[in-house]
């Protein structure tokens, strides 16, 4: 008998750690360049979940559930609000990490930030998407992208974007699947490997 498909829902105060893990997930490790360990980058996380105007709050958070656990979680927006809700995770973000740490975290932040063509404005924009270990390859990541599509539609929007690793060959492949387009790549730069930007036009 084929696996239930994950329920999409709302986070929850009481995912808070869960959440935090899974965003952390999301960036490949980055956030300990950003935050200089894992236990102050999930930190940060929780700050901005709290917060209403971030990239990570909990109001532009989605998870999905399996097994009554929460095995993924996507944090999208729509894409003219992406630049001021970064500015926001940054300025509550900082104050989690030791003041000694501030340099090195606001050059990652704009070292790792958009350089790509920016999607239409008219976008749904996916700036997280994680999936549990126990949970991936069960159709978690493909319930959270569906969500994306049903909230640009509920927005008005005529596209979902997204951004991924350039050697993030199993995301690549993911997002093909789901008919998303790659429409530019960034070079590797000060560490960081190049990006690759993808964005799937909804009829």
């Amino acid at each position: 008998m084929p696996a239930a498909r994950p329920k999409v829902r709302d986070y929850c105060r009481r995912d808070m750690q869960a959440t935090a893990a899974l965003l952390y997930e999301s960036a490949g490790g980055m956030y300990d360049r950003y935050a200089g360990s894992r236990q102050l980058a999930e930190r940060t996380l929780v700050r901005a979940l709290a917060r209403e105007d971030t990239t990570a709050s909990a109001g532009v958070v989605r998870l999905a559930e399996s097994d009554g656990r929460v095995a993924g979680a996507m944090a999208a927006m729509p894409f003219d609000e992406w630049t001021p809700r970064a500015h926001a995770f940054l300025a509550v973000t900082l104050r989690s990490i030791p003041p000694w740490r501030w340099p090195a975290a606001l050059w990652f932040y704009r070292a790792s930030g958009r350089t790509a063509p920016e999607p239409p404005a008219a976008t749904l924009y996916v700036d997280s998407l994680a999936t549990a270990r126990p949970f991936r390859r069960r159709g978690v990541a493909r319930a959270l992208l569906d969500d994306a599509e049903r909230q640009a539609y509920e927005h008005g929007l005529c596209a979902v974007a997204l951004d991924t690793w350039v050697d993030n060959g199993s995301a690549r492949a993911l997002y093909e699947s789901a008919g998303f387009t790659e429409v530019a790549h960034t070079p590797a730069a000060g560490g960081l490997p190049g990006g690759v930007s993808l964005l799937k036009e909804l009829s």
